[in-house]
């Protein structure tokens, strides 16, 4: 194996455990708790799905000349412009959302496996003189701004049921991560300034 093609399946490993971890992340929540808004901007769990699905058709599609066959209404509108990416409507099942995520991985790794690491690619809606760049580049960022985006999406269903990573259970009982709790929130308490009023 050459070392594009290591380098290649290296990255692709390492996306498709951040991508499986971003759904793994949905399971048993209602549909209430998947689109909730959980931040002070409105993060939640389906919209991650729905932004990464943008993210890998456009990256690993459009910008390296193939683009996809499926629609998104929120770019073909530009109400993407107003995060229309980052949520699910009421009308946007779960389903359809999940289904919308697979379906841009294969045409993600079609992508990358017809073309290689070193294909041209433009992105349009960057600066001039940064918009041309290579399907490795892209690649790159796609798998980092996944493993971000999962890292987000975990802590967010621990937010909403105190579930945690896959490893969670494999650190400690309940008695144990309650423990850990007290021993952080001491921690920090050693550094909480006291309330004054001027």
């Amino acid at each position: 194996m050459d070392l594009h093609s290591a380098l290649a399946s290296d990255l692709r490993h390492y996306l498709q455990r951040s991508r499986e971890r971003v759904l793994g992340s949905l399971d048993r929540l209602t549909e209430y708790d998947l689109r909730r808004p959980m931040t002070p901007t409105g993060t939640n769990l389906l919209g991650l799905v729905k932004h990464l699905a943008g993210i890998e058709f456009g990256y690993l599609g459009d910008c390296v000349a193939r683009p996809s066959a499926v629609r998104l209404p929120w770019v073909e509108d530009g109400s993407i412009e107003d995060s229309a990416d980052m949520w699910a409507t009421a009308e946007q099942t779960r389903d359809e959302m999940i289904e919308l995520y697979r379906a841009s991985w294969k045409h993600s790794d079609q992508s990358i496996d017809r073309l290689g690491l070193a294909a041209p690619a433009q992105v349009d809606w960057w600066p001039e003189e940064r918009r041309n760049t290579t399907l490795g580049s892209l690649l790159i960022r796609v798998v980092a701004e996944t493993a971000q985006h999962a890292g987000h999406a975990e802590i967010l269903r621990e937010m909403i049921d105190g579930r945690a990573g896959a490893d969670r259970d494999d650190t400690g009982d309940a008695a144990w991560w309650d423990r850990h709790i007290e021993r952080v929130q001491r921690a920090a308490d050693s550094h909480r300034q006291p309330f004054r009023i001027d």
